[in-house]
């Protein structure tokens, strides 16, 4: 069932919010480690899938808003964009409705969180929005693929994300209720991953609970 935008999310457990923020370390500092534990990630988020939007008020004002809020700072409007980690989708929903011309991917490691964001698009005979099975961390799309990069809620593989961003393209990383969330990377470690990778930081703030980072790909070299 879709998730109601009045209700109020319960904050994560102990346990969840700490393990969250150890797999989300690890991914920052040592991503060549991410394969030992993507297996389990996997299979933990397929068996939320069903309920997910309900668990975490997906789709909501509060839950979208630190994204929204970062969204803003593209400019201009992006051509194509990727929403990593997307889960149901939300955030690639909300990515197509600010950028109505654009053409946007989601993807996430888990079929079943897959399965449910195809549901909610339906049949797109334009093709404008699509979701895929994939890792975020070994992305099936070459070089200069996108001028936008999301992540909501999501560790930040920086490499991977430089790789596929387009000269002078935007990442926009946010998180749904700042320290709180499970997956959440400060925006100072986001701004030295990125920097490391030709991406400047242009913006950060907050909206509602959350956070949010945007940084800006180099333009090319003459």
């Amino acid at each position: 069932m879709p998730a109601d935008p009045s209700s109020e999310r319960q904050p994560p457990s102990r346990r969840i919010h700490a393990v969250g923020r150890a797999l989300n370390d690890l991914v920052v500092r040592f991503p060549w480690m991410w394969p030992l534990v993507r297996g389990r990630m996997r299979s933990y988020f397929e068996g939320l899938a069903a309920d997910w939007d309900a668990r975490t008020n997906a789709g909501s004002a509060e839950h979208l808003a630190a994204l929204a809020a970062g969204l803003t700072a593209v400019r201009p409007a992006p051509e194509r964009a990727l929403d990593l980690g997307t889960g149901t989708g939300e955030a690639a929903l909300l990515v197509a409705r600010e950028f109505p011309q654009a053409r946007v991917r989601g993807v996430d490691i888990s079929p079943a969180m897959i399965g449910v964001a195809r549901a909610k698009v339906g049949l797109d005979p334009e093709g404008r929005i699509a979701f895929k099975v994939a890792d975020a961390a070994d992305l099936p799309w070459p070089e200069d693929s996108f001028d936008l990069v999301t992540g909501l809620n999501m560790p930040p593989f920086f490499a991977e994300v430089a790789r596929v961003l387009r000269p002078e393209g935007y990442v926009v990383f946010a998180a749904s209720w700042g320290p709180e969330t499970p997956f959440y990377t400060p925006p100072d470690a986001l701004q030295r991953g990125f920097a490391e990778r030709g991406v400047a930081e242009v913006a950060r703030g907050s909206a509602a609970a959350g956070t949010y980072w945007v940084g800006r790909a180099a333009a090319p070299s003459p």
